[in-house]
């Protein structure tokens, strides 16, 4: 007859496993999950007629001004959010309303950087459309496709300027945009990697990707876009990260 043996088990040690999470990573996190919805609220209020016309049109491509007239409104929008997100950098729980003041506050010039750097992409996007099958396409299109991305690299950074240097000159802003995308290339591919991977998700489900995607994709883009201008925003001494850390410009 054999009989089961059991081992005691050492006091201060429970039977089953526990996380334990302390108070600060618990409101860190609350911290964060609170800065993405609020900037989805105000991404979906703000771009309300392009989500619409995205749920109603199967294929938005086939519409380009159409859409593109429409896309204009992203440009303020984003502004709004990398200025909410710098606000909630000192208010952890900052409320709705200052994502509008932002919204407010950036218009113009977030309007004006955002039109002009579509415009520029339109033309982009038309030339490699016609020169796709000429005989200069091995040549041509590679170079143009290039020039897109560092385009949209750019503008990016242009429309975290508008909160991060609000005084700087168009023209500086868009030589410190261009210099800060190519140097910091890899921080601008994420980013636009993340804001892609955003824009077909909303594309493909409008309602639930809008409530989690963007925010979380802007929340990033904000980092690593300050993390890009540092060196070449002095005005801006000390850069917060989301964790918390801070980075000085080199």
């Amino acid at each position: 007859m054999s009989g089961t043996v059991r081992r005691p088990v050492p006091a201060g040690r429970s039977l089953t496993a526990r996380v334990n999470v302390g108070a600060d990573t618990w409101s860190m996190i609350w911290s964060l999950v609170h800065r993405v919805l609020v900037v989805n609220l105000g991404l979906a209020v703000t771009n309300l007629p392009l989500l619409v016309a995205l749920a109603v049109v199967a294929q938005p491509w086939r519409y380009p001004v159409f859409f593109g007239l429409l896309a204009v409104s992203i440009g303020p929008a984003t502004a709004a959010a990398f200025g909410y997100l710098r606000r909630a950098e000192d208010d952890d729980r900052a409320p709705v309303r200052e994502y509008f003041r932002a919204y407010r506050r950036n218009f113009a010039a977030a309007t004006l950087r955002w039109s002009a750097g579509l415009a520029l992409l339109a033309v982009l996007a038309t030339d490699i459309v016609l020169l796709h099958d000429a005989g200069v396409a091995a040549v041509l299109v590679p170079l143009l496709v290039v020039t897109a991305v560092l385009v949209l690299a750019a503008l990016v950074l242009l429309l975290a300027m508008v909160e991060l240097a609000p005084g700087l000159g168009v023209r500086a802003a868009v030589r410190v945009a261009a210099w800060s995308a190519v140097r910091r290339a890899p921080l601008s591919l994420v980013s636009l990697a993340l804001l892609l991977v955003a824009a077909l998700s909303v594309n493909q489900a409008p309602l639930l990707a809008l409530a989690t995607l963007p925010g979380c994709a802007l929340l990033v883009v904000w980092v690593n876009s300050r993390a890009a201008l540092a060196p070449a925003l002095p005005v801006v001494p000390v850069l917060r990260t989301v964790t918390g850390a801070e980075s000085g410009a080199d």
